[in-house]
C-alpha cells in the first residue's frame, strides 16, 4: 500500500548541537508552494531533552533548515528543564497551530539496543522525582508565519498523562476537535474501562476549554495489544475522516521489546466519535534496517506528519526514534482499502 522512498531516511541527525543525537516524529505542512517539516530533535540521551526544529523543502524529499535554532523549546512551555515532543500541525482560522507533548522535567534515557530504553528522572532545582509527579501533558502553540511560535494554551491538565493530542484541520459542528490518548498509569485512567490506552476525542469552542475525553477506539487486534494512539492529523476524504494511527505490540516483556506498526480507520465526518471502518491488519510494519535498528529504540515506525499533494499522501515518520523517513500512497486507493477491508 505504501511505497518507501529510496533515499530513506531522508532527514538525519547532526549539524547542530541540539540535534546531534536524533531527529524524529515530525509535523509537516504543505503551504505557500513548499513543504515545512517540524522535527523533534535531541542533542543527547542524558538528559534526553527534546526541542522542535524547522526545515523546508521544494520537493518534499530534500530538506534544509529554515533557521539554525529550535522554533519551540521547553522554556517556551514554562520549564527550562523540560522536553517538547511530537509536533502535529494544522492550519485553522488563517493561523498555524502546533500540538505538542510536554514533560516538565526531562528524563535521562539509556538505550539497550533490544527494547524500550531504561529511563530515570534526575533531580532539578525545586523538583524531587521521588515525591513530585512528572507526567506528560499536551499543549498548543500558534504562529502567524510558520517560523516564530508562541505558547497558546494547555489542552490537557497537569493531572492527566496525555499525549498523541492532534488537532483536526477544520471545525466539526462549529467546534474545534482533538484526538487524544490518556494513559492508564501514574494515577490516571484510560476512561474506557480497559487497561490499555486508546484513542479519544474532545471538543472546544475557543481552543482553551475542552470537553472530557470520549472514546473513539480501543485496542482490538493482536498487533496493537499494548496500546493505540493517533499518528498524523486526520485527513478529510469522501468517506469521512481518514485517521492513521499507531499500534504497539508487546513482543517480549523480559527485555521490554515492542513493535510499532501503522493502522488506519475512517471516522464519521460529522461525529468523529463514530468509527465507520477500521482495518483489522496493519498497513506498515518495520522492515528495512533503518526501521528495525537505531540509536534509541528498535522496531519503530511512528508517523506524525501527512500531506496530500497531487492526489498522493506523503507520510513522514520517525524510525527507531533516530531519523525521519518518507512513504507515499495514492489517497483514493488508501481510502478505498480502508473502507473495503475495515467494514
Amino acid at each position: 500500500m505504501f511505497t518507501r522512498h529510496p533515499d530513506n531516511p531522508i532527514v538525519r541527525p547532526g549539524l547542530f548541537p541540539w540535534r546531534r543525537a536524533v531527529t524524529f516524529n515530525p509535523g509537516v505542512l504543505w503551504d505557500d508552494g513548499r513543504f515545512w517539516l517540524y522535527e523533534r530533535a535531541a542533542g543527547g540521551f542524558d538528559p534526553f531533552q527534546c526541542v522542535i526544529g524547522l526545515l523546508g523543502s521544494a520537493d518534499g524529499v530534500t530538506f534544509k533548515h529554515v533557521v539554525p535554532d529550535p522554533v519551540l523549546t521547553p522554556e517556551m512551555a514554562g520549564s527550562p528543564h523540560g522536553s517538547v515532543q511530537d509536533p502535529r500541525l494544522a492550519v485553522l482560522d488563517g493561523r498555524y497551530w502546533m500540538t505538542f507533548a510536554f514533560r516538565p522535567y526531562t528524563w535521562s534515557c539509556f538505550p539497550t539496543g533490544v527494547g524500550v530504553p531504561r529511563s530515570e528522572v534526575r533531580s532539578y532545582p525545586g523538583f524531587d522525582p521521588a515525591t513530585t509527579p512528572n507526567q506528560t501533558r499536551s499543549g498548543l502553540a500558534v504562529s502567524d508565519d510558520r517560523v516564530h511560535w508562541a505558547f497558546h494554551s494547555w489542552i490537557t491538565p497537569e493531572t492527566i498523562d496525555d499525549r498523541d493530542v492532534i488537532l483536526f484541520p477544520e471545525k466539526i459542528g462549529g467546534r474545534y476537535a482533538v484526538l487524544r490518548r490518556p494513559v492508564g498509569y501514574v494515577g490516571t485512567d484510560t476512561g474506557h474501562g480497559a487497561e490499555n490506552p486508546g484513542i479519544m476525542v474532545s471538543f472546544s469552542d475557543d481552543l482553551r476549554a475542552w470537553t472530557a475525553p470520549e472514546l473513539v477506539a480501543a485496542p482490538r487486534f493482536p498487533w496493537e495489544d499494548d496500546r493505540i494512539g493517533g499518528s498524523t492529523p486526520p485527513i478529510r476524504c469522501d468517506r469521512g475522516w481518514l485517521v492513521l494511527y499507531h499500534g504497539v505490540q508487546r513482543e517480549d516483556r523480559t527485555i521490554n521489546r515492542v513493535c510499532y506498526r501503522l493502522g488506519a480507520m475512517i471516522l464519521d465526518a460529522a461525529d468523529p466519535r463514530k468509527v465507520l471502518a477500521r482495518c483489522p491488519d496493519f498497513l506498515m510494519e518495520p522492515q528495512p534496517y533503518y526501521e528495525k535498528h537505531g540509536s534509541f529504540i528498535p522496531n519503530v515506525i511512528f508517523p506524525t506528519g501527512a500531506v496530500v499533494h497531487d492526489g498522493v499522501l506523503r507520510l513522514y515518520y520517525g524510525v527507531c526514534d533516530t531519523a525521519i523517513a518518507l512513504a507515499t500512497a495514492p489517497l483514493d486507493s488508501l481510502v478505498d482499502h480502508v473502507w473495503r477491508t475495515g467494514r
